[in-house]
């Protein structure tokens, strides 16, 4: 995929799933971003058979595959059944992070609309004056929620690994890629059996790319949320590693 607000590098979702995904949430007047915090129910039969029809494509076409595509998650009952012996590589991130990386790429909207449509002056005021505040007010109405889409993705993440069996699954805090991806591929080589070649990790990586901190949880109104994300990351925590 091609850059967008939340990557100028571009993406790497596997395009076919990512649009059969996208248009299963539009069919459900879903956003089609995937960012909801419940459930979006049984997939329609005639997408069921869109998928298979899709595995089945990419088997015929590759000796060994997988995708990278974030909705898939909202979908994960689905994709157990159809696929029984599929092994899933999950690799989180903390709540925090992720809440401010959706605040800021919400927010770049407001940006984009300045930088294309205003004039001088007024993007003089929004850039010297109001962003900041503006900014403030936009986290207060959407940390919560954001904070909830966390939480479900995560819980379903979890709910899928206790239905496998260990040797099916590795999970991984996002920093292991960079401290431990010669061990991570070894795992996908020895115990997936996978064809791979050792690249450094760090060869890939750009943390410039990463929003830059800030206390995100002194917007969160409703503390209970802050207190169910530290429980849930730390059940994820106890599951990370090799």
């Amino acid at each position: 995929m091609g850059p967008g607000i939340g990557n100028i590098e571009g993406h790497f979702e596997d395009l076919e799933f990512f649009k059969l995904h996208v248009e299963i949430l539009r069919e459900n007047n879903f956003d089609h971003s995937g960012i909801i915090d419940h459930s979006v129910g049984d997939i329609p039969s005639d997408y069921k058979e869109k998928i298979k029809d899709l595995i089945e494509s990419k088997n015929r076409r590759f000796f060994q595959w997988g995708w990278k595509e974030p909705r898939t998650c909202l979908f994960l009952d689905f994709y157990r059944d159809i696929l029984p012996d599929a092994c899933y590589l999950v690799v989180y991130r903390s709540y925090q992070f992720v809440v401010i990386s959706l605040l800021k790429r919400a927010f770049a909207n407001f940006d984009n609309l300045y930088n294309t449509r205003k004039s001088y002056l007024s993007k003089w005021a929004w850039y010297k004056v109001r962003r900041k505040r503006f900014f403030k007010k936009f986290c207060r109405q959407h940390s919560d929620y954001f904070l909830k889409v966390w939480i479900f993705y995560n819980e379903q993440i979890l709910k899928n690994i206790s239905n496998l069996t260990p040797e099916r699954y590795l999970v991984l805090n996002y920093s292991m890629l960079n401290s431990k991806d010669h061990d991570v591929l070894s795992f996908l080589i020895n115990n997936w059996q996978f064809s791979l070649q050792y690249k450094k990790f760090s060869d890939t990586y750009n943390e410039k790319l990463f929003s830059e901190p800030f206390n995100m949880e002194s917007y969160i109104s409703d503390k209970e949320l802050i207190n169910k994300a530290k429980n849930l990351e730390n059940v994820l925590e106890t599951y990370a590693g090799f």
